[in-house]
């Protein structure tokens, strides 16, 4: 495998030397990682970690609703259905947006041939007739996000393209792509070129941001000495480094569970970078919420106490949510009562945790008497809001009342988001019920993502629908989600438990070779069906 991997590096080098005479070359794939401790100070003690100082669904209502926005939405991804009028009229750019997915389907049809090799998809790409923008290489790498060997030769190309060079946010994008594929040694060859000003030269176009997509990616794959080093390239690039990057650091570290690393980090430079509400605040979020440790959100939660750090609304809501999760009833309503005796005023995201655990705990009545409180304080109801009572009723197969409540909701003009319909999938019993709702989440322009197909896909496997997993998989793909690792397991693991082992073992194959980790059992599994199959024939 890693012979194929050079091979193919050398490839795309070779690739990049066949351009107009006018376009610089690229610099090797696969360098040394020489240039990373070029930029790159460690000072990590045996003690811990030290950083030196730098000086649901809307067909099962008959209610009519208003098409608005959600203006203070806590789900940044909730998408908003364009008014009639916007459909009715292209502006230009609707009309733009259409060239743009042309283009792009264009480019897809010849990325996805299947048999290529890096040579012939560049000759290919060269005589689509597509003008390169800065748009088309975005949303081209956005679907082949999960293919780096793909994402790569299509970024190369583009990059030699006459009357076109790659901006910061293509840029990040590839270098997303590689570091999520652990391709750490190209991703540093790409912020070499971008120092020396991209492909016309000139001022560096490394940003702060640059390098905090590195220190995420090392983080995701658990290598915190990295991640930190990584920190210390920020002096070297002349960078500030300031409290606030130190805490993007530790938001980086406790996003990937690398939790006790964060907390060790953050009191161990206590003296250089000194403790806050809002570093708290961050690794208590990663106990709480991203470990989901109850017991480790206490601890932090009495060692702000202790240390004298004021806990803010954000604090209170992070503990909140921890043991709403955890179903600790008692615990969430202490504590909820501790921040209305304080001077403290709850925000929506307190109350919505509240209200989820609430009715989690079948106390729906309460649930509903919260939200009327909270409104007369003059806190609306979202659809957050509305979906923490949804989600529990739709777990607890009470449908019925479920579908009351997103009456209610869309009778006060609030649009079903994706966890709306995740929540009624779950409590769909038939086939034709979970298709019923996916079309209508399709006709309302709630877009459905990976998580949806993948929940799809383990249910109707489950059913032995597998014409229906396919015709899924099939929508996934012409939907321009390129599956991933999750989209897989989900594909191989229903084949697998339906006796379908030859197709599984395909997808199991197609899967390695996107660099996507199988599921250890299941790989064990599918490995020795083919060692007795090879050895019978």
């Amino acid at each position: 495998m890693w012979n194929f991997r050079r091979q193919f590096a050398r490839s795309l080098l070779l690739l990049s030397h066949h351009n107009n005479s006018s376009s610089r070359t690229f610099p090797t794939v696969i360098c040394s990682t020489q240039f990373i401790y070029q930029h790159v100070n460690p000072s990590i003690s045996s003690n811990g970690f030290s950083i030196k100082p730098y000086g649901f669904p809307i067909f099962f209502s008959s209610s009519t609703y208003t098409r608005v926005g959600n203006s203070d939405s806590d789900e940044p991804d909730e998408k908003e259905l364009e008014n009639d009028s916007e459909r009715l009229v292209p502006s230009k750019d609707s009309i733009k947006k259409t060239e743009l997915e042309r283009e792009t389907g264009l480019i897809m049809e010849i990325i996805k041939r299947p048999g290529r090799s890096c040579i012939a998809l560049r000759n290919n790409l060269e005589k689509c007739g597509v003008a390169t923008s800065p748009e088309l290489v975005v949303e081209v790498l956005s679907q082949v996000r999960n293919d780096w060997e793909l994402a790569y030769t299509f970024f190369l190309w583009a990059g030699n393209q006459p009357d076109y060079a790659h901006f910061l946010r293509q840029y990040h994008s590839m270098i997303g792509i590689l570091g999520k594929m652990r391709r750490f040694d190209t991703a540093w060859t790409l912020i070499d070129e971008m120092k020396r000003g991209g492909k016309n030269g000139g001022e560096s176009m490394v940003t702060p941001h640059t390098l905090l997509i590195m220190i995420r990616r090392y983080c995701a794959v658990h290598d915190v000495g990295k991640a930190i080093n990584t920190f210390y390239a920020y002096k070297q690039f002349n960078f500030e480094v300031n409290i606030n990057s130190f805490q993007d650091l530790l938001s980086a570290l406790c996003r990937y569970k690398n939790v006790k690393e964060a907390e060790s980090l953050m009191l161990c430079n206590k003296d250089v970078y000194p403790l806050t509400t809002k570093s708290f605040n961050i690794i208590l979020n990663g106990w709480c919420n991203i470990i989901c440790s109850p017991r480790e959100g206490k601890r932090i939660w009495w060692e702000m106490n202790n240390r004298g750090i004021h806990r803010d609304v954000i604090s209170y809501s992070t503990i909140i949510t921890c043991f709403s999760k955890s179903s600790e009833t008692k615990e969430v309503i202490k504590i909820f009562d501790e921040l209305i005796a304080s001077d403290i005023n709850p925000d929506r995201k307190v109350y919505n945790a509240v209200i989820h655990s609430l009715a989690k705990s079948g106390l729906v009545v309460k649930a509903r008497n919260l939200m009327k409180s909270m409104e007369e304080k003059g806190i609306s109801p979202n659809s957050i809001t509305y979906n923490s009572l949804i989600m529990p009723l739709c777990k607890a197969q009470r449908s019925t009342d479920a579908r009351e409540v997103l009456d209610e909701m869309l009778q006060r003009g609030l649009l079903p988001t994706v966890r709306t319909y995740h929540a009624f999938f779950q409590a769909s019993r038939t086939a034709e019920e979970a298709l019923l709702i996916l079309k209508k989440m399709n006709v309302m322009g709630c877009c459905p993502n990976h998580d949806t197909y993948a929940m799809l896909i383990r249910k109707f496997s489950r059913w032995g629908e597998l014409e229906n997993v396919s015709k899924i998989w099939n929508e996934m793909i012409s939907n321009g989600l390129d599956p991933d690792r999750s989209s897989y397991v989900a594909r191989i693991h229903g084949l697998f438990l339906n006796g379908m082992l030859e197709e599984a073992y395909k997808y199991h194959v197609e899967m390695k070779a996107k660099d996507l980790l199988p599921e250890p059992e299941i790989e064990e599994r599918l490995d020795e069906w083919m060692k007795i199959k090879c050895s019978n024939s």
